[in-house]
C-alpha cells in the first residue's frame, strides 16, 4: 500500500512515521518550500506522549522541550482557581511536554526523513487536483518552490492533512465559508525570561473572554531562565467572518497587546515586562470549524486540523493529530481494503473529535476559570466558598475523560 500525505506539520508527519512502523509506503507532500521551526508554545498530553514514545521520541522531546509539572488555574488577579500536577507528576505513565512547535514538528520531520528516505518528504509542492477512482487516487501537485513542471503521484490513499484553510477538505466542502469565529482575537510569543514557580510549570488566568497562559518551553539561555511562552487571548468583536485568510499569523504590535497584558497580575511574573522583551510576535483570530458530517471520500480522508480544527483550549489540538495518526496506521494495517481501513478511521475518531471540538468552544477544562468568575468577578477570599472542589473538579476531570487522556486511559494504553 501507497499513502499520499498532503501536509507536512505534526499530523502529517506523524502519520508517516506511523504507517512507516506498520510497512506501510508514505509519501508526504508539503507546499512550503522548507520544513522551518516556525510558530510558538504548544503543550502535548500524555496521550499522544505515549504514541511518539512508541515511535522513540521521548529523548528527542526531553532535549527540545520541558516535562510539564503542573498546571494552574487563575482569575485574572492571580488568585488560584484550580491546580493539579501534570503528566508523570500526576501519575501517568507517560510525561506532558510543553515545546516550542517548530521545534516538535523539527523532530518528527527527522525522524521521518531519516527513516522513511529523504525522498519520503517533498516540499514545494502544492496539491492543484485530484482523480480518485476504485482502483487509487492520482494526485496533481505543482512546484511551489521553483516554478518546474511539478509533479503527478499515484498511491492507494490519500490523506489531507493540510491544515485549517485545508485544499483536500475544500475540494468535498466547497461552500463550507471562512473558519468561524467568535470575536477572540490571540497575540503570542516567547522570549527568554527568569523561570517562574518551579520552571516547569503553566498558569492560565482569566476565562474565555480575557486570558493570559505562560509556560516555559525550553531551556534559557541562564540556568535561572526559560525560554518562556505567552499568549494572550481578548474578546474584541462580536462573532462573525474572521480577517482574511492573508492576514492570519501577521506580526503583533506592542500597542495593541500591551493594554491586555496590563489587566493580568500572575505571582512572581512581570507579565508587561515579558510581553515587552519579546522582539518578535504574532497576532491570530481564533478560529475552529463545524464538525463535518464525514471526513472519507471513496480513497480520501482528512487527518487534524484539516478534519477537525479546534479552539486552543484544553491543550488539545496537536494531540488530537497525533492520535487520529495513530488511528489512520492502525486501520489501513488490519483492514481488508483500503477503504475498509478509511471506513474505521473515521468511525473511531470523528464523532469523538467533534465533542471535543464543540466543548472547546465552551472553554474545555478551562471553563472552571470563567465558572469561578461568573460568581465573583472581582475576586474571592476564599475559591472553595465561591465554587465547591467537587464541582470544579467535575469540570476540570470531565474534559480529560472525553478528550481520550484520564489517568487510567492513557495508563491502560501506556501499558
Amino acid at each position: 500500500m501507497h499513502v499520499i500525505i498532503v501536509g507536512g506539520g505534526i499530523g502529517g508527519l506523524t502519520a508517516a512515521l506511523m504507517l512507516h512502523r506498520r510497512g506501510i509506503k508514505a509519501t508526504v507532500c508539503e507546499q512550503a518550500s522548507t520544513i522551518r521551526e516556525v510558530g510558538v508554545g504548544i503543550n502535548t498530553l500524555p496521550h499522544a506522549i505515549v504514541e511518539l514514545e512508541e515511535l522513540g521520541l521521548l529523548p528527542a522531546l526531553d532535549a527540545a522541550g520541558i516535562r510539564t509539572r503542573e498546571l494552574v488555574y487563575m482569575n485574572r488577579y492571580g488568585q488560584t482557581v484550580w491546580q493539579e500536577p501534570r503528566g508523570v507528576y500526576a501519575g501517568f505513565k507517560a510525561p506532558q511536554f510543553s515545546i516550542h512547535r517548530g521545534r516538535l514538528q523539527k523532530l518528527i520531520h527527522d525522524a521521518a526523513v531519516e527513516r522513511l528516505g529523504p525522498d519520503s518528504v517533498r516540499t514545494g509542492r502544492r496539491l492543484l487536483g485530484l482523480i480518485e477512482n476504485e482502483g487509487g487516487v492520482t494526485a496533481h501537485f505543482a512546484d511551489s518552490r521553483f516554478g518546474g513542471a511539478g509533479e503527478t503521484i499515484r498511491a492507494d490513499v490519500l490523506v489531507g492533512a493540510d491544515g485549517i484553510h485545508s485544499a483536500v477538505r475544500a475540494r468535498y466542502f466547497p461552500d463550507q465559508g471562512p473558519p468561524s469565529w467568535q470575536g477572540v482575537r490571540m497575540w503570542r510569543g516567547a522570549a527568554d525570561w527568569p523561570a517562574f514557580m518551579d520552571g516547569e510549570s503553566m498558569i492560565i488566568a482569566g476565562g474565555m473572554h480575557a486570558k493570559l497562559v505562560l509556560y516555559p518551553i525550553g531551556r534559557g539561555q541562564r540556568p535561572d531562565t526559560r525560554l518562556t511562552n505567552w499568549v494572550v487571548n481578548v474578546r474584541l468583536g462580536d462573532p462573525g467572518k474572521p480577517p482574511p485568510r492573508e492576514t492570519w499569523s501577521g506580526l503583533g504590535r506592542l500597542e495593541d497587546v500591551l493594554p491586555f497584558a496590563r489587566r493580568f497580575t500572575v505571582p512572581g511574573v512581570d507579565v508587561e515586562g515579558l510581553v515587552k522583551a519579546t522582539t518578535q510576535f504574532w497576532e491570530y483570530p481564533m478560529c475552529d470549524r463545524d464538525p463535518l458530517p464525514r471526513w472519507t471520500h471513496g480513497r480520501v480522508t482528512l487527518l487534524g486540523d484539516a478534519a477537525h480544527p479546534m479552539y486552543p483550549v484544553g491543550s488539545n489540538g496537536a494531540s488530537q493529530a497525533i492520535l487520529d495518526a495513530r488511528c489512520l496506521a492502525d486501520s489501513l494495517d488490519k483492514a481488508d481494503h483500503p477503504r475498509h481501513g478509511l471506513a474505521l478511521y473515521e468511525a473511531e475518531r470523528l464523532a469523538k473529535t467533534a465533542e471535543i471540538t464543540a466543548m472547546n468552544r465552551q472553554g474545555g477544562p478551562e471553563r472552571v476559570i470563567d465558572a469561578v468568575e461568573a460568581l465573583a468577578p472581582n475576586g474571592f477570599d476564599d475559591v472553595e466558598r465561591v465554587l465547591s472542589y467537587a464541582r470544579r473538579e467535575a469540570i476540570v476531570k470531565s474534559y480529560a475523560g472525553k478528550a481520550g487522556f484520564a489517568l487510567t486511559q492513557v495508563n491502560r494504553r501506556a501499558g
